[in-house]
């Protein structure tokens, strides 16, 4: 798989204090907040080649199915990438992880079956690009798997993450914006959304404590006009 050239710098994210809470905190939303379920339920039914964006410490692989052939996973935090390698090693499917920004994948055009965005739109800095790259990189027709936190419908709660997002939060979390509506960006760059659903989960998840997750699916089109 030859790399694709980009300006994005391999460690291009770097959040020792963060990843080193993330590591920690996300085990525990895993097994206490109820999050593997959705973890499970996100990645049912793959196969194929799968590329899997922001993988943090590698929680998703162990529920990668047997019938997936391959996972590219990126991870561009340093830290984090490591936790990776480490839980790559007892996956039950090949999991090759590597550094990378989803702004700018390394790998070749329409290479995979699926791709994984599991709460990494909130982080990256330029969502509209990063989607971008993923419809890039499916095969006509692959499938785009997402589980994200995303802007809450209620008018107060919606003030609060805006507000959030233009001062700490951010800052104290790793990059994340919890206001982004991730589904409209999605739709936005070109994939035909599929079936999703709104939901909150408890208090120790991935989530501002009221704010809503959306765990869903969208695909590449069979024939793209601009491509």
């Amino acid at each position: 798989m030859l790399p694709r050239s980009s300006k994005v710098p391999r460690d291009s994210v770097h959040h020792p204090v963060f990843a080193r809470f993330y590591a920690r905190w996300s085990v525990t939303a895993d097994e206490k907040g109820g999050v593997a379920a959705y973890r499970r339920e996100l990645l049912a039914g793959l196969s194929g080649r799968v590329i899997e964006i922001g993988a943090g410490n590698g929680l998703n692989f162990a529920y990668y199915p047997a019938a997936v052939s391959e996972v590219v996973a990126l991870e561009p935090e340093r830290f984090l990438r490591k936790l990776a390698v480490e839980a790559a090693v007892h996956s039950e499917v090949p999991v090759d992880v590597v550094p990378g920004a989803a702004e700018a994948l390394p790998v070749k055009s329409e290479a995979f079956d699926a791709a994984v965005a599991s709460l990494v739109l909130c982080t990256v800095r330029d969502a509209p690009r990063a989607l971008g790259e993923l419809r890039r990189v499916l095969r006509p027709g692959g499938e785009l798997r997402f589980f994200e936190h995303v802007l809450a419908p209620g008018r107060g709660l919606a003030g609060c993450q805006r507000a959030l997002d233009r001062t700490v939060w951010p800052l104290l979390f790793g990059g994340c914006h919890t206001a982004r509506d991730s589904v409209a960006a999605i739709e936005a760059a070109g994939f035909e959304l599929g079936t999703w659903r709104r939901f909150r989960v408890p208090e120790s998840g991935p989530c501002l404590p009221t704010s809503p997750c959306v765990l869903g699916t969208a695909r590449r089109p069979l024939s793209d006009a601009d491509d």
